[in-house]
Formats: C-alpha cells, structure tokens, sequence
C-alpha cells in the first residue's frame, strides 16, 4: 500500500484552493479527478480545450452518459448551471489570452525551478504536446497534481528535468500524495505533509533539497 493520501483525496485537497468567481482548466489524467469533487455551492467554471466551459463530473448513472458530451479527457461529463459550449480556437483564445485563474497539470517531472515535463516520457507512448503547453504558459497559476514517485520509486521531483519539457518556471505549488510542496525562487518549500508521513520520508523520496516551513502543517482534503 502506497504511503499518503490516495488520489481522490490529493483532489479534495486541491479543491480547496478554488474560490468563487475562477476560471479553471483541469489537465489530462489525474487532474480530471477534481471536478468530480468541486461543491455545487462553489461558482467555480471549469474549462476544457475542447469547448465547453461550466462542466461538472462524470454522471453517477451511466445511462445519463452522453458520448458527444465529454471533456478533454474523453471522459463523460454533466454540465453546472450555466454552461456553453465554443470552438476550440476561441477555447484555446481564452487560455493564451490569459483569462484562466487557475491550471492543473498532471506531471511526469517537476524541477526545482518549476519546469514541467506532462506530455512524453522514457520509453513510453510518444503524443504530441497538445494544449499543455499553453496551458502552462497562458494561466495566472499552475499547480501540479502528480504522484511522489513513479512505480519504479525514482522521484518525480528532480533538479532538472529529463524528460521533453513543457513550459519552464511556470509552477507554483506541486500537490502529491505525500506532500504539498511550494516552489519559489529560492527553491522548494515543504509546506504540508500528508497524515502519517514525515520530513525524512519525503526528503528521500526528492532529489532537491527541501527547505521546511515555518508553519508545517497537516495535509488535510
């Protein structure tokens, strides 16, 4: 059994940093879990590359799954209360236009500096970049939303990446779930540890250096 927070309840954390009023684009992956947690009484619109703007999460009942009505994971979706849909040239205007207030990314690689690596891999599958790159550029905030290590326990955040990079510095916070993990230019501050898990452990399991909080604190959805 993995140490930490699963991965429903990383989610539930990141929820709480989306307030009233943000616009919010919710990555490939892992990052699609949020919006099958944000509150009905949060007036949070979540955006997708593919046009649709004001989604909510996948429907409970798979008889109300629509195949035309999905977001930019392919995954079903149901729509909030005021909900549009547009081209992809106008969704992709909103996002190089800098009109989202927040973008969760998932990640192969965070670096010390903030550099993102999300969209190929070692060894992997090849796929194009597609809409990350200016997802990360284009937002007024760029979290990460990935686990601690890969399968293999090689650490995800590295001092350089070694993977193809997405965008470079443009990461402000790294949610895992082990840790929640603030980068600024003086490097990475080690924010919240997830219940049950200490400094030591997550220190091992990074390859930078982590300069510890003042106000440490428990990780908590």
């Amino acid at each position: 059994m993995k140490p930490g927070l699963s991965r429903e309840l990383i989610a539930l954390r990141i929820v709480r940093e989306l307030k009233d009023g943000m616009y919010v684009n919710l990555g490939f992956g892992l990052p699609a879990y949020i919006a099958n947690f944000v509150p009905q009484n949060i007036d949070v619109m979540l955006q997708a590359e593919n046009g649709v703007l004001g989604y909510g999460g996948v429907p409970t009942n798979e008889d109300e799954w629509d195949r035309e009505l999905v977001n930019a994971s392919a995954q079903p979706t149901s729509l909030r209360r005021g909900a549009c849909f547009f081209h992809s040239a106008d969704s992709f205007a909103m996002i190089r236009g800098g009109h989202l207030d927040l973008v969760v990314l998932g990640a192969y690689q965070v670096s010390e500096r903030g550099d993102i690596a999300n969209y190929a891999r070692a060894g992997g599958e090849q796929f194009g970049v597609g809409g990350a790159m200016d997802l990360a550029c284009g937002t007024k905030r760029v979290v990460a939303y990935m686990e601690h290590t890969t399968k293999s326990g090689e650490p995800r955040i590295v001092r350089e990446c070694t993977y193809p990079v997405t965008g470079r510095g443009v990461i402000d916070t790294i949610f895992t779930n082990l840790t929640v993990i603030e980068v600024t230019p003086e490097g990475l501050v080690l924010k919240e540890l997830a219940p049950g898990v200490t400094v030591e452990q997550v220190q091992a399991r990074t390859e930078p250096t982590l300069t510890i909080s003042e106000d440490l604190r428990e990780m908590r959805p």
